[in-house]
């Protein structure tokens, strides 16, 4: 080989080198665009992903929401008053009336009624007395006077707008309901915030002669048509004149008709009978 041929062949091999390292910058530079690009969107998506969480935690929950909206309350048939709040049940001919105050979350409501429920019922259909149904829901935290609301649960308003259903249905369905709500088959435990779940109100009221299988009821239930209703409800027990503060709670004549004890209601057939009978010839 000559000296000439052996300069040429190292030019040609330096050339290649050279165009090779360019090659290779070239896509070490391409490589290194696409990584910056990626973890460009990376970071946008964490951004957007943490923003997203942001919102939602500081999005208001659904019943705040109803809470604080200024629309139209919805109020269910067979009833009267301001937002449709004075649920009276019975007959004309009945003098006097008994204010039932009630959570549906209560365990000691759902004793009261399991045990003098009943009897009740007969009265009201005897035209003894008339009942007014007045529905709280402090159980769940709620305490609409000062404007907090669902720190312990959802299931005694659920439970309310449910029976604003069944109220709207007919006065016997909103006695029936009621009563399955308590039962023993059906109220749980008070830690149990079983009554948040629409499918399961449905399920008790499938119970129910006039709402079982009622599309019109179930819609009802699961659209939350009656909401804000049922929370307006629970104003009235917040902001009641009788000074009740729990339930169960029973007042006639602006009086409480208490058990033997005088301060809390009767949970007996015979204490009912007797505080019952007091209270209507006063």
């Amino acid at each position: 080989m000559s000296k000439r041929n052996s300069q040429a062949n190292k030019s040609a091999a330096r050339e290649r080198l050279r165009a090779e390292r360019e090659r290779q910058a070239k896509k070490d530079k391409a490589r290194r665009q696409v990584i910056v690009a990626v973890s460009a969107v990376g970071v946008l998506a964490v951004a957007a992903g943490v923003g997203y969480a942001v919102m939602e935690l500081n999005k208001p929950s659904h019943w705040q929401a109803v809470k604080d909206d200024k629309a139209k309350v919805v109020t269910p048939k067979n009833t009267s008053g301001e937002n449709g709040t004075t649920v009276v049940i019975g007959k004309d001919s009945a003098k006097k009336t008994l204010k039932l105050y009630e959570d549906s979350r209560c365990p000691i409501c759902a004793s009261f009624e399991q045990t003098v429920g009943s009897t009740i019922a007969k009265d009201v259909e005897d035209g003894k007395y008339k009942i007014q149904y007045i529905g709280a829901s402090f159980i769940d935290g709620d305490s609409l006077g000062d404007g907090s609301i669902g720190s312990n649960g959802e299931g005694s308003k659920n439970a309310l707008s449910a029976l604003g259903a069944a109220l709207n249905v007919s006065t016997d369905a909103f006695l029936d309901f009621k009563s399955a709500l308590y039962s023993a088959e059906f109220h749980p435990e008070e830690t149990d915030d079983k009554f948040k779940d629409d499918s399961y109100l449905i399920k008790v009221a499938d119970s129910v002669k006039e709402l079982k299988g009622n599309k019109e009821f179930q819609k009802a239930v699961e659209d939350g048509t009656y909401d804000a209703w049922a929370l307006q409800m629970s104003k009235t027990f917040d902001e009641n004149k009788d000074d009740v503060t729990g339930t169960p709670t029973l007042v006639m004549d602006g009086k409480k008709v208490t058990g033997s004890d005088g301060t809390n209601a009767p949970m007996t057939v015979d204490e009912f009978n007797a505080a019952i009978d007091t209270a209507l010839k006063g």
